[in-house]
């Protein structure tokens, strides 16, 4: 497989579930500890060697360029202050420059439709997919530990992130049948979106980390509606996987739904315990909160 240098983002959603925290702020800028969701993701990509950043946004989204943007009147404050760990700190999660490319959904129209979008950003090459309401906790990132296991089987092949849910749970997801095993991954045999328990193929989902060959815009490109009348992603890798070969890797870590209330406010649990300049004395907290 060729190297992965770009990674999609699409963070144009209204964010409706977390009004009315949302209705001037972005969903991916509400900050988990103290980092915007978005940039948790945009380190996850950086990891795994990523060297080019496409988001995909919509109106009212400014913001989040000006996030990954430099601020020269914040820099020279700090700078005066002598705040030198707060001035490094900003300086070294900035892409460097040229790095960072945004392109507008214009409708919302799914989530195929904000890949296709970035189609001409991406070019003929294999690219990731990161989606910004799902965040993974572990030492090494799920996109480095996809990139590492597609290495093994190389050629034109797409590899989706997968993990359990009980399954009572799986008529809430996208949901993969079980192939033969080939190192850490296994070939998928068909993806199905929110099954009905009894007819799900397993209890492995799609976890929101994809690595997807350019072939999928053509498919994209067709404008096919599926659920809700949007263009699925979904049913475009449908549709690939007669031509491709498709895999899922069950990765190391915990995922967290932050696209849910519950979900985010677990994120920042986990991420503030594990944090040594905060944990202690949160945890001490949460021990008189719990009772």
């Amino acid at each position: 497989m060729k190297p992965i240098r770009k990674a999609i983002f699409p963070v144009a959603g209204l964010g409706t579930r977390f009004l009315p925290a949302t209705k001037a702020m972005p969903k991916e800028m509400l900050p988990v500890v103290d980092r915007p969701l978005i940039q948790h993701v945009v380190d996850e990509a950086r990891q795994a060697g990523i060297e080019h950043f496409i988001f995909v946004t919509g109106r009212n989204k400014g913001v989040i360029e000006d996030h990954f943007d430099r601020q020269f009147e914040l820099e020279a404050t700090l700078k005066d202050r002598k705040k030198k760990a707060d001035l490094t700190l900003l300086q070294q999660d900035l892409p460097g420059p040229g790095s960072t490319s945004f392109t507008r959904q214009q409708e919302p129209l799914g989530l195929g439709h904000a890949v296709w979008c970035a189609r001409e950003l991406v070019g003929d090459e294999p690219f990731a997919l990161l989606l910004p309401d799902v965040l993974v906790q572990h030492e090494t990132g799920c996109l480095a530990q996809m990139i590492a296991a597609a290495s093994e089987v190389g050629g034109r092949s797409n590899v989706i992130a997968v993990e359990e849910v009980p399954h009572e749970r799986v008529d809430q997801y996208g949901v993969v049948g079980i192939g033969a095993k080939r190192g850490k991954m296994f070939t998928i045999t068909e993806m199905v979106e929110k099954p009905p328990r009894d007819q799900a193929p397993s209890n492995l989902t799609i976890t929101g980390r994809y690595i997807l060959q350019p072939e999928i815009f053509n498919i994209l490109a067709e404008g096919k509606r599926g659920a809700g009348n949007e263009i699925q992603l979904t049913d475009a890798m449908v549709e690939l996987a007669k031509k491709q070969p498709f895999y899922g890797l069950k990765f190391e870590g915990k995922s967290f739904d932050c696209g849910s209330k519950v979900g985010f406010l677990a994120a920042n649990v986990a991420y503030a315990l594990q944090r040594p300049d905060i944990a202690p004395a949160f945890r001490e907290e949460l021990k008189k909160l719990l009772g």
